[in-house]
């Protein structure tokens, strides 16, 4: 995974030497944050725009929430150059609500799941974000560039003659394509010659230059709708404060929050890997439900980390909390000040942006290491980038988390065996090798043989680890088949947990100067430090 991303890094024309830390603002640095920050303002429009429209909400529901989630997280969040805003996994989420109750009942939800994601940081929730697997992020960076891909595809489509929305075709079609090849060929010649101007910036300002000076024809930014505006106002949601309203919001605020969360916390893992930067996943949840309980006091629609607008960020040079502050002010501007300068950008121009965004985020070395690694490893990062395809990033995320899971649990419980031997004084020795819980319990189980075994027969736990109660309750089903079978059982090297916890053959445990000391089936907080140091 860290190759893969070295190797993403490289084509996205990073410096050769990735800072650990944000690097102080020299005026070369302000400058570039600025500009990197204006950069991602121009995106996040259309952006914020097109998830507004999913949502079935006015587009300033949507430009309001990017400006203020985006602001808020800039701030306080847990990586500095994250960019956050509206985001489609959010917005196709949030349909039904409105399209049911309106949208004050989706205000609500969102201060709602904003208090959700303020409790998972402060409990430190984000912390289990550790336990995604790196098959499971290569998949979620490869879903999440087809995902951005095919939302570009939108913009080649124009309205009908009969009202509804039809490819382009013809001669509008070569130019957008070729405006939009323009683009990419700037952001990727211009870095080779100069890093002054962020790439895509120069690569926005001279395709938009070109169409204004020429009158070309192309769909623009104004086609969507107009962003004009005020200062978004604080509003309490006008819904009825009852437990009827509570039971309508909540689940849609509990999936938001997961949703919102596992997507911002795999994008901190991404930057960070990128940018050498560890820690700040319970920071990040705060600073998440800070800004969406904000938002739905201020008509915004709530949202989450962006992974396209952070790449961005990160390529056009924003390493700082600056570059994400100045995205979300720029933006506010557009709104207030600059709707008519706006609306005068060809869309082909911000296509061409997150174009190169995708190539630069889809993990390419993933299709050449997928012979190399195990095929559970190759399937799981298969599954979750169609997963993400069809339906969205948490489910995707939980779905490969669950097989890489269960993966590794089948793998565990085949490798429980044991080799025996003969002690001088007639005893049987079994040495058992390999984990024993709840996956290779009943395989513990058949390496026994009460009928035939002799009189005495020994258990010898020193190369195993016993791990769960299940583990527990197939030590004590093998002591009882021996107990019937008139023979004594001893076991060796167990944990002063389990002289505790079994019962029938409580009596038949050896103790040892050097039995383990892990803990078994208890509170992982307490005693994993303890079991991770057994044998």
């Amino acid at each position: 995974m860290k190759a893969t991303l070295a190797a993403l890094a490289g084509r996205m024309s990073f410096a050769d030497t990735v800072p650990h830390s944000p690097p102080p603002l020299t005026p070369s640095r302000i400058r570039t944050e600025l500009l990197s920050g204006l950069t991602v303002a121009l995106a996040l429009v259309p952006e914020a725009v097109a998830f507004a429209f999913v949502a079935g909400v006015h587009p300033l529901v949507g430009l309001y929430a990017a400006f203020i989630v985006g602001l808020i997280t800039a701030i306080m969040g847990g990586r500095p150059g994250m960019i956050s805003g509206a985001t489609g996994a959010l917005a196709v989420v949030m349909v039904s609500l409105v399209a049911q109750h309106g949208v004050e009942y989706l205000f609500a939800a969102v201060v709602l799941m904003g208090i959700i994601q303020i409790l998972a940081g402060l409990f430190h929730l984000g912390k289990f974000i550790r336990l995604v697997p790196h098959p499971v992020m290569l998949g979620f960076v490869n879903g999440l560039a087809i995902v951005i891909f095919m939302a570009q595809l939108s913009q080649f489509r124009v309205p009908g003659p009969d009202g509804g929305q039809v490819w382009m075709t013809g001669w509008p079609l070569a130019l957008m394509l070729g405006l939009v090849a323009l683009t990419m060929a700037i952001i990727w010649a211009l870095p080779k010659l100069t890093r002054a101007v962020p790439a895509p910036l120069a690569g926005i300002a001279v395709v938009a230059t070109l169409v204004i000076a020429f009158g070309i024809d192309v769909p623009r930014v104004g086609d969507l709708a107009s962003i004009e505006g005020g200062l978004p106002q604080f509003h309490v949601p006008a819904v009825p404060l009852t437990l009827e309203t509570l039971w309508i919001v909540l689940p849609y605020a509990l999936i938001l929050a997961a949703i919102g969360l596992i997507e911002s916390l795999l994008t901190l893992n991404l930057v960070g890997e990128i940018t050498g930067q560890r820690g700040g996943a319970s920071k990040e949840c705060v600073a998440q439900g800070t800004a969406n309980t904000v938002t739905g006091f201020f008509g915004g629609m709530g949202g989450c980390a962006m992974i396209g607008q952070s790449m961005i960020n990160v390529k056009s040079g924003g390493r700082t909390r600056l570059s994400g502050i100045s995205a979300a002010l720029f933006l506010l501007a557009f709104i207030l000040f600059a709707s008519s300068l706006i609306k005068q950008i060809p869309l082909a121009a911000l296509v061409g942006v997150m174009f190169m965004v995708v190539i630069c985020t889809f993990a390419w070395q993933s299709l050449t290491i997928l012979r190399r690694i195990p095929t559970t490893d190759a399937f799981v990062i298969f599954l979750v980038t169609i997963v993400t395809v069809l339906t969205d990033l948490a489910i995707a995320v939980i779905v490969g988390v669950i097989v890489s899971a269960l993966a590794y649990a089948w793998s565990n419980a085949t490798r429980i065996r044991a080799t025996t031997h003969i002690t001088p004084e007639g005893a049987k020795t079994y040495q058992i090798e390999g984990p024993l819980f709840f996956g290779s319990a009943d395989g513990f189980v058949e390496l026994f043989d009460p009928d035939n075994d002799p009189a005495l027969v020994i258990a010898d736990f020193m190369n195993s680890r016993v791990a769960d109660q299940s583990a527990l309750q197939a030590i004590e089903q093998i002591a009882g088949r021996y107990e019937a079978a008139g023979k004594t059982l001893q076991l060796r090297h167990l944990s002063r947990d389990c002289h505790q916890l079994l019962n029938r053959a409580g009596q038949l445990i050896v103790d040892s100067d050097d039995d383990p000391d892990y803990g078994v089936a208890v509170d992982y907080g307490v005693r994993i430090g303890s079991l991770g140091g057994a044998h």
